[in-house]
């Protein structure tokens, strides 16, 4: 595991940013070399939920490499093979819409194109408030988009937020190593 590469990039969904690095330290505690991303909003905004420079640190510290935060510093990423498999976790509904659309404006949509250059997986971890509602198609299309898989997901409260849905964090490593053999972690929805 020490060999294999892992890009993972964060983006704006604050509320699950624990969760999120939770995950990212179980993998650096399991030998894995994780490449830490974030895109411009998850390394610059403070919110109730902590002060980005207090994640970033805290990142820098489990991964010992510095945050990936520009679109010019993650454009070598597919070109000097630095990484095996793209974790986006958490994947907002904004994320996946560019993802759908190759729509490359931030640190994390550039990891993850100049990532697939090298046709390797991308595993995304949802969190977004809108998946069953306007960025239902975007998923969709990604579900049907080759080297995309999924961190299987569930509503997280359907009856205040209907159409939120957000990815069990705890199953990202096991939906990983499927990605990894090119197949899809099941049952997506749980």
């Amino acid at each position: 595991m020490s060999d294999l590469k892992v890009g993972f990039a964060l983006c704006g969904s604050f509320c699950t940013f624990e969760k999120a690095i939770k995950q990212m330290e179980r993998l650096c505690q399991q030998g894995y070399d994780v490449l830490p991303i974030l895109s411009g909003h998850a390394a610059s905004l403070d919110t109730r939920f902590g002060r980005a420079q207090e994640h970033i640190q805290r990142i820098e510290s489990l991964c010992q490499k510095k945050v990936i935060r520009t679109i010019e510093a993650a454009e070598p990423i597919g070109p000097k093979k630095m990484t095996d498999i793209m974790v986006v976790a958490p994947c907002t509904g904004n994320t996946a819409a560019k993802l759908a659309h190759a729509i490359t404006d931030t640190p994390v949509t550039m990891a993850v194109k100049s990532h697939l250059r090298q046709e390797k997986p991308v595993l995304l971890c949802l969190a977004t408030n809108d998946a069953l509602g306007a960025s239902a198609q975007n998923i969709g299309r990604l579900f049907n988009t080759k080297h995309y898989y999924f961190v299987p997901f569930s509503q997280d409260d359907p009856l205040h937020k209907p159409n939120s849905l957000v990815a069990d964090f705890t199953l990202l490593p096991l939906a990983m190593e499927y990605a990894l053999q090119e197949r899809q972690l099941q049952p997506v929805l749980t």
